[in-house]
């Protein structure tokens, strides 16, 4: 079932949460936090992906992702995954520093991953060959 712009989890017409029991609390910082993502995203994302893209092997994913997030069609819950995914990549905080040889990436791959799955469905081909196509200029 999608999520469909019901900003608290609940299916429409039931007391039931989409996810298992999502705080309304939780969602809400959430929106509140994603323009402070989308802001530390947009002035940091390339400059990191450019630094990393032959190191980490989600790079296709994250540039996929970005093109998502800033499309204006992409609905709000998915920008919000987004933007927290990416900023959490971008960021100077890691669970795992980035500076650990083989494990470096290891939590950004799954956030970013996870991410992914979870918005899939709005990254659309163009967002894909968007992505492709940077890449390509990049090599």
């Amino acid at each position: 079932m999608k999520f469909k712009n019901n900003l608290f989890g609940k299916k429409i017409g039931s007391n039931k949460p989409l996810f298992g029991g999502v705080d309304e609390k939780f969602i809400n910082k959430s929106f509140e936090n994603q323009k402070e993502n989308e802001e530390i995203v947009k002035e940091g994302f390339w400059k990191k992906t450019k630094k990393v893209a032959a190191k980490i092997p989600f790079t296709k994913d994250a540039i996929a992702m970005y093109y998502c997030a800033i499309d204006s069609k992409t609905p709000t819950t998915a920008k919000v995954i987004a933007f927290g995914a990416l900023a959490y990549f971008i960021g100077p905080i890691d669970a795992i520093p980035d500076v650990i040889v083989g494990l470096g990436y290891t939590d950004d791959a799954a956030i970013i991953l996870a991410a992914a799955k979870a918005i899939n469905d709005n990254v659309t081909s163009e967002h894909q060959e968007n992505a492709m196509k940077f890449l390509n200029s990049e090599q």
